[in-house]
């Protein structure tokens, strides 16, 4: 779904695009086509929440206003398993976003609704793929796991929401810590009415704290941590960055304002997770009102994989950074 929050006029548009396919290529802000503006982010800014962090992608310089605002928090909830009951075994990732009518001022109320349900339903479809499952919200198996509710808010939109998004979800899970959990046996034996009436006799020969040929079975569990501490998510590093490639045809470009947007409507969202170096092409969504034929899309996967490897390596640092300066360690 496009973001219809400003109109402009044919001549602005043709203008825009225009600076694109000259013999040198020109942006209003001097970027070149495949620049990001400057990203900021931080990492525990929802105290509150067992990971969080907050990403600004364009915030003006001088006074520290505007750009594309997310903030993504983290939180655990226990679930149980069977039944009735809506628990996954091996624990299950929700996502949701909402957007602030303060970044959509000219959409209606139920245009934001529809805004936010899209963005819901594709960062779902992505980030709850099995693919991408941690292996550590488990609990008890078959009866305790960890529901991990993940919620991303629009603060505010100057274009180029999809990257943003998945640059703070991303943020906010490596931010993640998981309680360490013990679990509780409890014991049944296998006492006789006999058994009982002499138990007086035997106290002396046999130890009551003998739990020999005792059946013991984990139907609860404690934590070990407290509830903002705790090990990091397992394979935080390979969630997923989006790559919004803004078509301008014969050529493309990257992190497009809302302006840039408003020209060029059509755009290939290509998502990649990380395992180590190796990346993979997880998602993909074409967006605007024309196709987009398999060799234009072979055309521009290698060039996404590219300003991934670039933004994924950027991110890292800057994850490291937070978590030296929060001393916050594996």
């Amino acid at each position: 779904m496009s973001n219809p929050t400003i109109s402009l006029s044919k001549s602005e548009k043709s203008y825009i695009s225009s600076g694109f396919i000259s013999s040198t290529p020109s942006r209003a802000d001097g970027r070149a086509l495949d620049v990001y503006r400057p990203i900021f982010l931080e990492t525990g800014t929802a105290p509150l929440a067992n990971g969080s962090a907050k990403v600004n992608i364009g915030k003006n310089a001088h006074d520290h206003g505007g750009g594309t605002e997310i903030i993504a928090a983290c939180k655990l909830e226990v679930e149980n398993v069977g039944g009735d009951d809506e628990g996954v075994d091996g624990g299950r990732t929700l996502c949701h976003v909402t957007c602030s009518p303060a970044a959509y001022p000219h959409l209606s109320t139920n245009a934001i609704e529809d805004l936010a349900a899209d963005l819901t339903n594709f960062v779902q479809t992505i980030l709850g793929h099995p693919t991408l499952h941690p292996p550590d919200l488990a609990i008890i198996p078959g009866k305790k796991s960890w529901a991990l509710h993940l919620d991303l808010l629009v603060i505010s939109d100057s274009g180029n929401v999809y990257d943003a998004l998945f640059m703070a979800a991303h943020s906010a899970l490596w931010d993640l810590r998981v309680p360490r959990t013990q679990s509780i046996e409890f014991r049944q034996g296998g006492s006789t009415t006999d058994d009982i009436e002499m138990a007086d006799e035997v106290q002396q020969q046999k130890s009551s704290l003998d739990t020999r040929n005792l059946n013991m079975t984990a139907s609860d569990f404690e934590l070990t941590d407290s509830w903002d501490e705790g090990a990091p998510l397992k394979g935080r590093e390979k969630w997923p960055v989006c790559v919004t490639i803004n078509l301008a045809p014969p050529t493309h470009y990257i992190d497009a304002t809302l302006a840039e947007e408003a020209a060029t409507p059509h755009k290939l969202l290509l998502v990649f997770s990380f395992e180590k170096l190796d990346l993979k092409l997880q998602g993909m969504q074409f967006m605007g009102p024309a196709e987009l034929n398999m060799d234009q899309i072979k055309t521009l996967i290698p060039a996404g994989q590219k300003y991934a490897h670039t933004l994924y390596s950027g991110l890292q640092s800057k994850l490291l950074e937070e978590d030296s300066r929060r001393e916050r360690r594996d």
